[in-house]
């Protein structure tokens, strides 16, 4: 069981990065507000279908759940938010940069929830925590660095500068909602009767999560692209790419969520390990990246980096 959910967790991952790269470099121009509602869309879709059809329950107990749950659905505004931008600037991220470039710098993440753990919980980094997000750094600055030929590579399109604060962007808020969900989901859940009643599960929670994004997205579209919406369609320049895209988005995410629920940490550092690297060669042999040495280093450093900062029982033999 343990290396299907590897192989699941890091196809989806890499699959999901290179098939997001191909829309946006050719395909691309239709509103990113839509896009991401289509999402969220198609994950309350997807929830609902499972409740009814699998769990053989009304898709009224969504509604039941979400009203018996109510202070954890206020509570679930900041993620959703964080998520939604993330998803926002996931595309504007891949119309700039190549996908195995953003699989090595989107790790930062480790270093923004670090930092935020240490923060906010005032949580210290244990050593192997420090150490890993040092070799993270310097694994992250090796993947950077240009050589003469990286600018004649089919791939160097774009604004690469913006492609990059795009994707740390998407690593701070990661971080942030990963310490927030620790600190307040977490432990309102624990206290809530609701938690405590076997009839919801995680496609309960999924629904939940959808349609606060949905609320906060909807009122994103009205203030953002309200005269587009209006004018061109909601459906502007949304192609059959595009549309193949959200569905995998919507469908990776909801198998993502139901694995990592089960899988422990050392699963998801492979895991993630396995996807960094075929993220890179994907990227390779369907967009011409140009994979330099520099770039070999660096991903050997992330990858050590991810391992270490998910390893167990390595502090006590550490001075």
């Amino acid at each position: 069981m343990g290396l299907k959910v590897l192989a699941l967790l890091a196809c989806q991952n890499a699959f999901k990065n290179i098939l997001m790269r191909f829309v946006m470099k050719d395909h691309g121009g239709f509103l990113l507000s839509t896009a991401v509602i289509v999402v969220e869309l198609l994950k309350l879709f997807f929830s609902t279908c499972y409740i009814v059809f699998y769990q053989k329950q009304s898709a009224w107990s969504i509604v039941t759940f979400i009203r018996s749950d109510w202070k954890n659905t206020l509570l679930l505004i900041v993620p959703a938010t964080s998520y939604s931008l993330q998803m926002s600037l996931e595309y504007i991220a891949m119309a700039n940069i190549d996908p195995a470039s953003f699989s090595v710098l989107v790790q930062m993440k480790m270093l923004t929830t670090a930092m935020f753990f240490r923060t906010i919980l005032k949580k210290r980094l244990m050593k192997k925590q420090f150490i890993s997000l040092v070799i993270l750094t310097v694994g992250v600055m090796l993947c950077s660095m240009k050589t003469s030929n990286d600018e004649n590579t089919e791939d160097s399109v774009g604004d690469k500068t913006l492609g990059i604060a795009a994707t740390l962007g998407i690593a701070c808020s990661s971080g942030f909602a990963s310490v927030y969900t620790e600190k307040v989901i977490k432990a309102a859940r624990k206290t809530s009767n609701v938690s405590k009643q076997g009839d919801f599960g995680l496609a309960h929670m999924q629904a939940q999560l959808a349609t606060v994004s949905l609320v906060i997205l909807g009122a994103y579209a009205f203030i953002q692209d309200f005269n587009e919406i209006m004018t061109k369609g909601f459906f502007y320049n949304y192609n059959a790419a595009a549309a193949f895209s959200s569905l995998n988005s919507a469908v990776g995410g909801l198998i993502v969520a139901a694995v990592l629920k089960y899988a422990d940490s050392v699963l998801k550092g492979y895991a993630t390990a396995v996807s960094v690297v075929l993220t890179g060669v994907s990227s390779h042999l369907l967009f011409g990246t140009n994979l330099t040495l520099f770039y070999g280093m660096g991903i050997v450093n992330v990858i050590v980096a991810v391992l270490l900062y998910n390893s167990s029982g390595l502090d006590e033999f550490m001075c």
